[in-house]
C-alpha cells in the first residue's frame, strides 16, 4: 500500500479515537471499561478505513498505484513496473483517449497526456507535425508517446516531432553572465532544457 506517499490521508489511532468518542454520549468518558472497548475498536477500525481508502484510490487512474496493473490489463498494455507511475498512467490516458476517429484535437489530447504539457498539432500533407511548447529538450517517454501516436495514427501519415532547445539569444535575453549560469552547476542536459 502507497499510505503517505502518494497523496493518502493515513488516519491515526488517535484521529479514530476522536471520531469515536464524538459519535457517543459523553458518560461513557468515565467508564474504564468503555475506555479499553474505545482503544481495541480504534485500532481496527483505524486499518479498515485506511485499507479502504488506499482500495478507493484504485478505481481512479489520477490516483492508482499497486492497481495500475489491472487499468492496464483493462487496455491491453503489458505492465512494465520499472517504468515511473506517471508513464504508466500517460499510456492508460492515451489508450482511453485514442478510441474513435482520428482528430487533430485527438492527437493533441493523446500527446498532451504523454508529455504533461503543451502541444501544438500541425498538420501537412501526409504529415503531422507535434510540437512540444511548454518545455525544452526531449520528453524521456519519446519513445512510449510514438508508440502510443503510431496506434491511433493512419499508417500513411508521417509523424514529425519538433523540440525546441537552448539557445544563444534566450540566454542573453535573461541577462545573466557566464559566471551566474556557471554557478548554477549544471549538467550539459540541464543546462540544455534549462529554461532562463
Amino acid at each position: 500500500m502507497c499510505y503517505g506517499e502518494c497523496g493518502v490521508h493515513v488516519k491515526s489511532i488517535e484521529e479514530m479515537k476522536f471520531e469515536l468518542k464524538r459519535e457517543l454520549p459523553q458518560f461513557y468518558d468515565g467508564i474504564r471499561d468503555f475506555r479499553e472497548i474505545l482503544n481495541a475498536n480504534a485500532n481496527n477500525l483505524t486499518a479498515i478505513d485506511n485499507n479502504m481508502d488506499a482500495v478507493l484510490d484504485q478505481l481512479f487512474l489520477e490516483t492508482a498505484t499497486w492497481g495500475l496493473a489491472r487499468w492496464e490489463k483493462i487496455f491491453g498494455i503489458t505492465p512494465d513496473e520499472s517504468k515511473p507511475l506517471e508513464q504508466r498512467r500517460s499510456l492508460v490516458k492515451s489508450k482511453i483517449r485514442g478510441a474513435g476517429v482520428t482528430t487533430t484535437q485527438l492527437v493533441k489530447e493523446v500527446a498532451e497526456s504523454w508529455y504533461n504539457g503543451e502541444i501544438d498539432v500541425i498538420e501537412g500533407l501526409g504529415i503531422i507535425g507535434i510540437k512540444f511548447k511548454s518545455r525544452l529538450g526531449v520528453p524521456p517517454n519519446l519513445k512510449d508517446l510514438e508508440k502510443a501516436l503510431r496506434e491511433i495514427m493512419p499508417a500513411h501519415l508521417v509523424i514529425e516531432y519538433l523540440f525546441t532547445f537552448l539557445v544563444w539569444n534566450m540566454i542573453d535575453a535573461a541577462n545573466k553572465t557566464w559566471g551566474e549560469i556557471d554557478a548554477l552547476s549544471m549538467t550539459w542536459d540541464e543546462f540544455e532544457t534549462w529554461t532562463p
